[in-house]
């Protein structure tokens, strides 16, 4: 279908349609240089992409940038790399660090033991 048929179905205007097309928020046009023909595969995309939209509060842009870090490893780590910085992500832990702390636990918790026993 055209696009003014596809943005009166989905509820929005053809402006804002290709607005989501050039985010990347579309499934890619197979055909260079004809029209784009909308199919069901494509308002179901953008449905959906509304729908997330609404639901977690972010525009279009937001949802394209965060389907650009999920694709590109040095987006993500550069995304990453920021989150450490501000304070909005705390670093992982090592799986090393985790048994250190489970060593450590478990010898405190016995340590505690022994002189509760002693008393």
């Amino acid at each position: 279908m055209r696009i003014t048929e596809a943005a009166r179905r989905l509820g929005m205007s053809p402006r804002m349609l290709r607005y989501r097309e050039a985010l990347g928020l579309l499934p890619p046009v197979r055909e260079q240089g004809a029209h784009r023909r909308f199919t069901e595969e494509d308002l179901t995309a953008v449905a959906q992409a509304v729908e997330l939209e609404k639901r977690f509060d972010v525009s279009p842009a937001e949802l394209a940038f965060a389907l650009r870090a999920m694709a590109e490893p040095a987006v993500t780590q550069a995304v990453r790399d920021l989150g450490l910085r501000i304070g909005r992500l705390q670093a992982p832990r090592r799986a090393l660090d985790f048994e250190k702390e489970k060593a450590l636990r478990l010898l405190q918790t016995r340590g505690g033991n022994r002189s509760s026993n002693r008393v």
